[in-house]
């Protein structure tokens, strides 16, 4: 499972998760941090990666259009980046079964 993190989370996140998620990426990483979440989302879908975002759109869309792309909506609100990282990884189980089900999202919180 390969993550797409958006512009609301550190690019310097993507490092730390590739051993756990291969593939991943920032949209950084393809120019796209001025775009519209409509080209984020189309991206995401034809490339087969997961939205991992703190921003309620892209868990917005997902409750109306469905999968694919799959999105991860991070309730956590302003924390740092090393908080962020670690409440990816502590649900990463939850993540791949998110990628493996039927379930179009998931959200993670600082205490799930």
């Amino acid at each position: 499972m390969k993550l797409l993190l958006d512009q609301h989370l550190s690019y310097r996140l993507v490092p730390k998760l590739s051993d756990f998620f291969p593939g991943s990426k920032h949209v950084k990483d393809f120019e796209m941090t001025e775009v519209d979440d409509e080209v984020i989302w189309q991206f995401a879908a034809t490339n087969d990666f997961v939205i991992v975002s703190k921003d309620t759109d892209f868990f917005h869309r997902s409750s109306v259009r469905g999968s694919p792309p799959k999105v991860i909506f991070l309730r956590v609100g302003n924390c740092t980046s090393k908080r962020i990282l670690a409440t990816i990884l502590d649900n990463r189980t939850r993540s791949q079964f998110c990628n493996e089900s039927h379930r179009v999202s998931s959200h993670f919180g600082m205490n799930s």
